[in-house]
């Protein structure tokens, strides 16, 4: 889309208003809106905004930046058709010297991708997120009970089937193909995939599809939830991510000589994963109830080995029709985290194995939520971080995460992250009063 097709397109169309989009640290996605008479200054010269109020992002005293619309994410917002006809574009955040602002999580992924074609690669990903939907009272206050008694892939009672189709609808005129939509375990919750494809637009895709799952939930007075252990006994929200590496042509993790059907890049690759994951794992489940949905159970993926069969690994390789479609599924990542970020330490994790020339251990395909600790431990079967606090320390640890977020989001990550977890140690919870209350 060039600067004069996204004008006529705009006039032709009658759009009123143009939403100017990016990200927080934290993922939270954040926009300013314009007249659309304002659109041509904003393509031409960006459009300026004070960045000291953004999480993350600058002090006061150089808070001065600005957005460059990429005008590939261009789309008309489909449930403002009828009422102040609106389209949004995702933005780069830049600074006053026009370069680009070292704390924009779409500028730390795409620096990451950058140095990994120097290399000869590109990543792809496929993330699947999982979200709940809860009713809302009629004060507004969300209700956290199931709207449904459905299960996995039910569909007699899945009772907002319709809710997911009109999202795959709109999903398509941002420029997103919806592969698969179903109902997931719990009651309630709910899975939308969408294609393959190379990670920038892959995180962008994220971001736009909760944005879009949130604004079409409302409408049916729902509350799409993202958080990864809304209810207690249940199963969590997570976002599995597919991943996979090529040349520009050819998929480098497929050798059909092999068992699995993985090449030795692939292999490095998931041994790269495997070492790094304790000290990323602060960037893919970012928040204090990340904790709570990896734990065993639930298919919850805290033992840091990979398999095919066993849904207990941290990594799976799910079986493959095609060279093409050979690929590893990281399964600790969950909805509330970046994808910017996330991507992006994924990614250097996995470049590190390769030129470490690390070696994964053997795969281990009986589940491991059933082993006892000795064997675990005699094994050498290690876990993810039990805690946001224990996740922040390995964090502190990891040159991975150091390198593949640059100092200022690395810096600026750990306070957001270490304000939480210290907020969240001197609450007194209701689970306190009912076992000690009464007793001591």
């Amino acid at each position: 889309m060039t600067k004069e097709k996204v004008l006529s397109f705009c006039k032709r169309e009658g759009i009123e208003f143009i939403h100017l989009q990016f990200s927080d640290i934290s993922g939270t996605v954040k926009s300013v809106t314009i007249p659309i008479t304002q659109l041509k200054g904003a393509i031409e010269n960006g459009k300026w905004f004070d960045g000291s109020s953004i999480e993350g992002f600058a002090r006061i005293a150089e808070s001065d930046m600005f957005l460059k619309p990429d005008l590939k994410t261009f789309a008309i917002i489909p449930w403002q058709e009828d009422h102040n006809k609106s389209a949004r574009i995702i933005c780069d955040v830049m600074t006053p010297n026009g370069g680009n602002f070292v704390g924009d999580p779409r500028a730390v992924l795409r620096t990451n991708l950058e140095d990994a074609k120097k290399k000869g690669f590109e990543f792809n990903v496929g993330p699947e997120l999982e979200f709940f939907f809860f009713p809302k009272s009629e004060s507004g206050e969300v209700l956290t009970v199931p709207t449904d008694a459905g299960g996995y892939f039910d569909f007699t009672a899945d009772s907002a089937s319709h809710v997911r189709m009109e999202i795959a609808n709109a999903a398509v005129s941002f420029g997103i193909e919806v592969e698969a939509s179903h109902h997931e375990v719990a009651n309630g919750q709910h899975e939308i995939d969408f294609k393959y494809c190379d990670a920038l637009t892959a995180a962008d895709n994220v971001i736009t599809l909760k944005y879009i799952i949130k604004a079409i939930a409302e409408k049916y007075n729902l509350h799409a939830c993202f958080m990864p252990k809304p209810i207690y006994g249940t199963a969590g929200n997570g976002m599995h991510v597919h991943q996979s590496l090529s040349d520009g042509k050819n998929n480098l993790f497929f050798d059909k000589k092999d068992k699995y059907g993985l090449s030795k890049i692939v292999k490095r690759f998931i041994a790269g994963q495997l070492h790094a994951a304790p000290g990323i794992c602060a960037v893919m489940s970012p928040l204090v109830n990340s904790y709570k949905r990896l734990v065993s159970g639930f298919e919850a993926p805290v033992y840091l080995t990979w398999a095919r069969i066993n849904r207990s690994a941290l990594i799976r390789v799910p079986k493959f029709a095609s060279k093409e479609s050979a690929r590893i599924e990281l399964r600790s990542p969950d909805p509330s985290c970046n994808p910017y970020l996330a991507f992006s330490v994924m990614l250097a994790a996995g470049l590190n194995g390769i030129a470490e020339k690390l070696d994964p251990p053997k795969p281990v395909e009986e589940n491991i939520y059933e082993m006892a600790d000795k064997e675990r431990k005699l094994r050498r079967i290690r876990t993810l971080p039990d805690s946001l606090g224990a996740a922040i320390r390995e964090f502190g640890k990891s040159k991975v995460a150091q390198s593949a977020l640059g100092e200022h989001v690395y810096e600026r990550f750990v306070e957001a992250r270490q304000l939480e977890w210290n907020e969240y140690k001197i609450q007194v919870t209701q689970w306190e009063h009912d076992n000690y209350l009464g007793k001591y």
